[in-house]
């Protein structure tokens, strides 16, 4: 019989790093999603509403286990910068050919 070892961290971590490519893009990304919801619970009285809320429902109180929940359940996700770069270009090229259609028009 296989005894499981109770771990402060839940989800395991093991868990977490096939999600990610290394322990730094794991921590980075956890970290600036706790950054995110702790501003989204400190402006929750403002009424502002431009932070996204917590993606799980989730027993934790803490940002950071709240993040590390999402990041488990496939809810974030790390984008590589050159990915934002070529899909800011696709859209400027559609810009550009809606501008076109409609100069010729």
């Amino acid at each position: 019989m296989q005894r499981t070892h109770d771990t402060m961290m839940n989800p395991p971590i093991e868990e977490l790093l096939d999600r990610v490519d290394s322990k730094f893009s794991l921590v980075t990304l956890a970290a600036r999603r706790a950054r995110q919801i702790n501003s989204y619970f400190s402006q929750l009285g403002d009424g502002l509403g431009h932070m996204v809320p917590p993606q799980v429902s989730s027993v934790a109180r803490k940002p950071l286990s709240i993040g590390f929940e999402e990041i488990a359940a496939d809810k974030i996700r790390r984008v590589e910068p050159s990915e934002i770069v070529d899909e800011a270009a696709d859209a400027s090229d559609e810009t550009v050919d809606a501008t076109a259609d409609a100069a010729e028009a």
